[in-house]
């Protein structure tokens, strides 16, 4: 599984989920930094990544267009510190590994995860 980090994701993020072994790349190092969502939505449909996000505007696109993919992981704004996000972005992926395939939304905080399956 890949994750691609929204632009609202911290660049440190990459290190720290490379060292759980998580392969994942930030918009900004294959995009525009000012590409419009669907167009990062349709480049990580394409090319099997679950996109990373603290923002909610992802979801509510898959909310329109009933579409299956691509997965979504929000990290809320519970979640502050970096390595503990990468922690329970770690679990969070491996224990909805098949969910996430299928088609999610998975929205981690502090307590606990949320999933949802696509469609919306």
């Amino acid at each position: 599984m890949k994750l691609l980090l929204d632009m609202n994701i911290p660049l440190c993020y990459l290190e720290l989920l490379s060292a759980k072994g998580i392969d994942s790349v930030r918009w900004s190092d294959i995009g525009a930094c000012d590409a419009e969502d669907t167009e990062i939505m349709d480049y990580a449909r394409t090319n099997n990544y679950i996109i990373l996000t603290c923002d909610l505007d992802f979801s509510a696109i898959l909310s329109y267009t009933h579409e299956r993919k691509p997965s979504i992981m929000q990290i809320r704004a519970s979640v502050l510190h970096a390595q503990r996000a990468v922690e329970l972005i770690a679990i969070t992926l491996n224990k909805n590994a098949a969910d996430l395939e299928k088609g999610a939304i998975l929205s981690i905080d502090a307590k606990n995860a949320r999933l949802r399956l696509l469609p919306l």
